[in-house]
């Protein structure tokens, strides 16, 4: 005994294909032993860099959650019913087995950028497909109404979109190490909603 609780991540399965550092590449998935919380990751290039989405993965385990890290295989360019700005020809997408791990937690974390119109309509791609509560990261600054105004359900307001959008870090930024400050408020977010999620889960199952 140590004094820490172990936790075990299997490892990825193999060498994505696209640019990035170590393992965590393009269409890699690090999987925590429980099903609790995800953080998902845009592909590793240029502009989207896994960096921080490590240092937020590590420091949640180092609190006892346990936490699978998802790289998206085609989480460049913006989805294709996205306003077009510039011209963009990349595609954001997911993959069926990239939504099945995500709808197999309880919580999911997804990581963005600075352009806030690209990025709202890729979370609202994948909370068009997945159940899974969410927590938005991103750099530049977005509250619940620029999600609304398009449609995204919030734990403000009911929209089109299975997947809810329960709450926002501003702040994070691309290829830069996470201040600790935002490390521990991603911590208490992501502690608060765990348990109202796990809370509603026992009350919806004294109810059957």
């Amino acid at each position: 005994m140590i004094g820490r609780e172990p936790q075990l991540v299997f490892c990825r399965r193999g060498q994505g294909l696209g640019l990035g550092g170590g393992l965590a590449q393009r269409g890699t998935i690090g999987r925590a032993l429980k099903n609790d919380v995800i953080a998902v990751a845009m592909s590793p290039g240029s502009r989207h860099v896994p960096k921080p989405v490590c240092e937020i993965t590590t420091e949640l385990r180092d609190k006892g959650i346990n936490v699978s890290e998802l790289v998206l295989n085609a989480g460049d360019g913006t989805p294709a019913d996205a306003p077009q700005m510039g011209g963009h020809g990349v595609v954001f997408g997911l993959e069926p087995r990239e939504i099945e791990a995500i709808n197999r937690h309880k919580l999911a974390i997804l990581h963005h950028g600075n352009v806030k119109m690209h990025f709202i309509y890729k979370v609202r791609f994948v909370l068009k497909r997945v159940k899974t509560p969410a927590i938005v990261l991103s750099q530049c600054p977005a509250d619940f109404s620029d999600f609304e105004a398009i449609g995204v359900s919030t734990i403000r307001k009911d929209g089109e979109t299975p997947g809810k959008l329960v709450d926002i870090v501003s702040g994070i930024i691309r290829h830069e190490s996470c201040p600790q400050e935002k490390l521990n408020e991603i911590v208490a977010k992501v502690r608060k909603w765990l348990r109202i999620i796990e809370e509603e889960e026992k009350a919806s199952a004294s109810r059957k």
